[in-house]
């Protein structure tokens, strides 16, 4: 069995216990909060038979870290059986349309990378992708900005990214990067069919080889006078543009 490890905030923490409540060992509050938020939280403890403890704040404060908002709300977790193990297990999954993939190179910012998965969850992404090194991975902080998206967003990390985007392409999934000196846009693109969206890290987009194994090259159309977005706005640009495709309706006239 793993060793147990915490969550904090209350999106994160209802999250589990709404998906694996049975993963969750207790939960310690804050004994000074005793609002409807923490009530509606406590009843749904009970209700899962988590055990529920009232602590003072300070002890929250050095479980959840220095930069840990953890709201008054810590859970500790033992981690549930990943259902994907990797891209292949998706892709040969009983999927409901075309596959459909987030891919972050990079991505560094533990903020960035739980919006990412809040909004990947959002457009119905089946997989977000990232390498393992050089690169956030699922700690406390991503699943607290995540709001319950990184218990329900399959998160692949893997060894080599170039490798598995080539291993994406050999299963008919289109790869589109974005760049800023792209030649084509966003929106002029096809992203209706099985498409992975690929995005770079904060300030230094995507690496030469990446960019390189991309099918296609876009940029995020541009209408005022910012000069860039951070990478969780991207995504939510490309994968609500994506999703706006793969959701169209003709309308008889």
């Amino acid at each position: 069995m793993s060793e147990p490890r915490i969550l904090f905030g209350f999106h994160a923490v209802l999250s589990r216990l709404r998906q694996h409540a049975t993963s969750v060992q207790e939960i310690l509050i804050d004994r000074d909060r005793v609002d409807a938020r923490m009530k509606d939280l406590l009843s749904m403890a009970d209700s899962a038979g988590v055990r529920c403890m009232q602590v003072e704040r300070s002890r929250l404060d050095g479980l959840a870290g220095i930069n840990g908002r953890h709201q008054g709300v810590i859970a500790r977790v033992i981690d549930a059986p990943i259902p994907y193990k990797d891209i292949h297990d998706i892709l040969e999954s009983d999927l409901k349309e075309p596959p459909f993939f987030l891919i972050l190179d990079g991505v560094e910012d533990p903020h960035n990378l739980g919006a990412c998965l809040r909004v990947a969850d959002a457009m119905g992404v089946h997989a977000v992708i990232a390498p393992k090194d050089r690169a956030v991975g699922l700690n406390a902080t991503v699943r607290k900005v995540a709001s319950g998206a990184a218990e329900t967003v399959p998160f692949i990390a893997v060894t080599n990214l170039a490798r598995t985007m080539r291993e994406l392409k050999e299963a008919g999934v289109m790869l589109v990067g974005t760049a800023a000196e792209a030649e084509h846009n966003l929106f002029s693109m096809e992203l209706s069919g099985p498409v992975a969206l690929v995005l770079g890290a904060e300030g230094s987009g995507l690496r030469r080889l990446t960019a390189e194994t991309c099918d296609a090259l876009v940029s995020i159309p541009m209408f005022g006078s910012v000069e860039s977005l951070n990478v969780s706005v991207a995504s939510g640009i490309c994968l609500y543009e994506a999703r706006r495709q793969r959701s169209r309706v003709i309308v008889p006239t």
